[in-house]
């Protein structure tokens, strides 16, 4: 019987390829997929994509402002923490993915500091078919992101039409049809 590996997609005996994401077949609502690894945030990345993203408020890179505020020092920019958990999660869940369709709903339940290491999660919320796509369904997901300390920091619902097993870009190149 020919050796099978989590994750890889058989090119000939010996030789496999990645196969990350998933197709909408494979998404079932209630269903939670950790994600790995981790990010630990750094001072140099909030400051970065604080001041790259035109976000002037010093509550995010000034320490003697911050020190002043209720928070005590400088929070990580909301958006970077945003960006951080949605992109934790493609490889495993939307690697396939067509395209985005919304963010219905972002919480921020508690602050991230510089030096918080965040891991994410993601639960199936609902799947249906598509009406205008045949190839794909459109999957609703809830990302979640947590600190080191198992605090939850940012949820945020997710749609997005996953291709159906057979029809995704990189199905399509591995079988010569792009």
């Amino acid at each position: 019987m020919a050796r099978q590996l989590p994750g890889m997609t058989r090119i000939n005996d010996q030789h496999f390829r990645e196969d990350p994401g998933l197709y909408f077949e494979d998404f079932e609502p209630g269903d939670i997929y950790e994600h790995w690894p981790g990010r630990t945030i750094t001072e140099t990345d909030n400051t970065w994509f604080t001041l790259l993203t035109m976000n002037t408020h010093p509550l995010h890179f000034d320490t003697n402002y911050a020190a002043a505020s209720e928070f005590g020092k400088p929070l990580v920019n909301s958006t970077f923490t945003l960006s951080l958990v949605a992109g934790m999660c493609v490889s495993s869940t939307s690697q396939k993915a067509i395209a985005n369709l919304g963010f219905d709903e972002i919480k921020i339940p508690a602050p991230v500091y510089a030096g918080d290491t965040l891991y994410a999660e993601t639960k199936v919320i609902s799947k249906r078919e598509s009406r205008s796509r045949p190839t794909a369904g459109i999957v609703t997901v809830c990302h979640s992101g947590k600190n080191q300390s198992g605090v939850y920091v940012m949820h945020i619902t997710r749609s997005f039409f996953a291709t159906k097993r057979g029809h995704s870009v990189i199905d399509k190149m591995q079988a010569g049809r792009v």
